[in-house]
């Protein structure tokens, strides 16, 4: 299959590389032309535009930052004109239904072009392991056409058709909405109990004992509360965007969003704090200082091991 690949950061690096030992010939280009090295090493080649990444594909993937820039390659970089009709274009960006269809009402849906959204979850060490899931929106037929690339950069049984086009943008939003609540809530609930004199082990054990049990709690709390990691592998700059995509995206459809605009707000706080570059669980760090200590664990071997596990 001749695959362009548009966007070579911390994730699409490690997808791409995937596509090339998975014996496609892959085209790659990126705004940075040195992210491209090791897939020039291992057969890729490297073309200088996101126009020319597209000619003569048959599949076009683009993994890029947000919405913006998906719009600015696609349209203003020319890779949805130089698209060959009956190409099929798969945005694995985290991005929203809106800017899809900008794209394919300007140039693609008059050429034949067709389209899947299919963004992922994972994080970075799911990229390398070839681990993603990943939520498919698009006609089946398409999706089953893509498939064999999709496995190649994902589990396969957790590379899911998720709906009609826009789906897959609209879970993974609401994938990555939900995870962030998970940590605001846990967080404000250790703080107090901590801050009330409670030991924090015991509060844990406790709590992933009762109702109030999550995977957050079990497995992705645990980078904090063992060795201090706020997973800087995805940045709170890209959390604060998907919280703001998914925001907007309530309040389009016409549903409340007073939780989930808190949370916004908390996480820019907590960026406008630690900085851009920070890990996303630096809100954690918010409630550590209200508690007037960090959560750390003394016997952290004693729980189960996890890392973050949003986009």
């Amino acid at each position: 299959m001749r695959i362009g690949f548009i966007g070579l950061g911390n994730m699409g690096r490690h997808m791409a590389r995937h596509l090339i030992h998975a014996g496609h010939l892959v085209t790659v280009h990126d705004a940075r032309p040195e992210a491209a090295a090791e897939h020039l090493a291992i057969g890729a080649r490297w073309v200088d535009s996101p126009a020319d990444c597209a000619r003569d594909a048959e599949f076009l993937i683009t993994m890029l930052p947000d919405p913006r820039i998906v719009e600015d390659v696609l349209l203003r970089g020319g890779a949805a004109a130089a698209l060959p009709e009956g190409a099929l274009w798969i945005d694995m960006s985290t991005s929203t239904p809106a800017a899809a269809e900008r794209v394919a009402a300007d140039v693609l849906d008059a050429r034949g072009v067709r389209r899947l959204d299919a963004p992922v979850s994972g994080m970075a060490r799911g990229a390398e392991a070839a681990a993603l899931q990943i939520f498919v929106g698009g006609d089946g037929d398409d999706f089953r056409i893509a498939l064999p690339a999709l496995e190649a950069m994902g589990d396969p049984e957790r590379v899911l058709h998720v709906g009609p086009l826009g789906a897959g943008y609209t879970v993974k939003l609401m994938i990555n909405l939900l995870w962030f609540s998970h940590l605001v809530a846990a967080s404000e609930v250790l703080a107090m109990g901590v801050r009330a004199g409670v030991d924090l082990g015991v509060l844990r054990a406790s709590l992933l004992a009762s109702p109030a049990a999550s995977h957050f709690l079990e497995h992705d709390i645990m980078g904090v509360l063992a060795d201090g990691d706020y997973d800087d592998s995805f940045a709170m700059a890209l959390a604060c965007k998907d919280l703001g995509l998914a925001v907007d995206l309530g309040r389009d459809l016409g549903v409340s969003t007073e939780l989930s605009a808190l949370v916004e707000q908390i996480y820019r706080r907590s960026k406008a704090q630690h900085g851009d570059l920070a890990g996303e669980m630096s809100p954690v760090r918010l409630y550590e200082a209200l508690a007037g200590r960090e959560f750390r664990l003394p016997d952290p071997a004693a729980a189960p091991a996890g890392a973050a596990a949003t986009v």
